[in-house]
């Protein structure tokens, strides 16, 4: 750093807080650490007796905490977000539409793990609202190695940290099964829930048949709405290991992928995943759907809304975190079920 006559300082950087003692009204930083002097700034400065301040003395290896900020953001933003202005070298990202957050999960911890910087985001794969925040950034000193933002940067390879995918819309066929039902021996209580969940986002019920336990009847339910245009079919009941339970069964006929039948989540253990054509998912839906506050359902349903595919392994690294409390109040998403 470097000491300046206040009047010649316009554009330099501030290396210490100043602060401002106005007796019975304030007595606090009027300009921090890290601030750019501006011309309307030249008054206050010399008011609280700064005729001179010291400056950052800008070097070709070093780099001021908000250029290095804009190279964070740089790297954290991708498309569908805008940044807040930099501020003390800290700048945030907003989502610009609802859709479905991506994080890197291995990149955020590889920068992290550098030193001397931070990113921290919200949890990936959950859904997000038009001008929700998704993350912060910040550089933690003043100054910061040029060559060690170089560095960071490297750990992108030229892909943003975080990515939002918008929601797109989806015709949905819904297949109730289930003697009971099919026998109006109970009321069908499934699909109200389901056509709640539904309501959340962009869709479409094309329609909704009711089949007894006949696997074959169901595979043939399932395959009708598919070739009607269904984007996305939900089957509900009928998922348990009960002789009489066949929607498995009839999933896998119908030609589908079965990605998984079971999920590491209460409630939702006999969740069924699978995808038809490689791109419309075939889903199973367990009676917890049903009675249960939140569930696997709504672990999965923001993903398939967004055309993200759901893997295997990503469904069992749900295990942790998979543990629904059932809180008197519910907070979902702001708790820790599926995280």
């Amino acid at each position: 750093m470097k000491l300046m006559k206040t009047q010649d300082a316009v554009g330099q950087v501030l290396c210490h807080d100043i602060t401002q003692i106005i007796k019975g009204v304030t007595k606090d930083a009027v300009f921090r650490k890290g601030h750019v002097i501006t011309e309307e700034d030249i008054p206050v400065l010399l008011s609280v007796g700064k005729d001179n301040v010291y400056i950052w003395e800008k070097g070709e290896k070093k780099l001021h905490e908000n250029e290095a900020a804009e190279i964070l953001r740089e790297m954290c933003q991708g498309k569908y977000m805008h940044p807040t202005p930099v501020k003390e070298g800290k700048i945030e990202l907003v989502a610009d539409i609802d859709g479905l957050l991506k994080v890197n999960s291995d990149k955020i911890k590889k920068v992290n793990s550098m030193g001397e910087m931070m990113i921290a985001s919200r949890h990936g794969n959950f859904a997000v609202k038009k001008g929700d925040k998704l993350a912060g950034t910040r550089i933690i000193p003043l100054v910061i190695e040029k060559e060690k933002m170089e560095r960071a940067k490297d750990v992108c390879e030229g892909q943003a940290i975080l990515s939002l995918k918008p929601f797109v819309h989806k015709k949905v066929g819904i297949v109730t099964t289930g003697n009971e039902v099919y026998y109006h021996r109970i009321e069908d209580t499934f699909t109200p829930v389901i056509k709640e969940k539904l309501a959340e986002y962009d869709t479409e019920v094309i329609g909704q048949v009711i089949c007894n336990d006949d696997h074959e009847k169901i595979t043939k339910a399932i395959l009708s709405f598919i070739e009607k245009g269904a984007d996305l079919v939900l089957c509900t009941g009928g998922m348990s290991v009960d002789p009489d339970d066949k929607t498995p069964l009839a999933i896998k006929n119908t030609g589908a992928e079965i990605v998984s039948y079971g999920a590491p989540v209460l409630p939702g253990a006999m969740f069924l995943l699978s995808y038809y054509n490689e791109n419309i998912p075939i889903v199973g839906l367990p009676g917890c759907v049903m009675y249960a506050k939140r569930t696997i359902f709504d672990l999965a349903l923001p993903r398939m809304m967004a055309d993200d595919k759901i893997t295997a392994e990503e469904l069992a690294e749900l295990g942790e975190g998979g543990l629904c409390l059932n809180c008197s109040v519910c907070t979902f998403p702001n708790c820790g079920f599926g995280k």
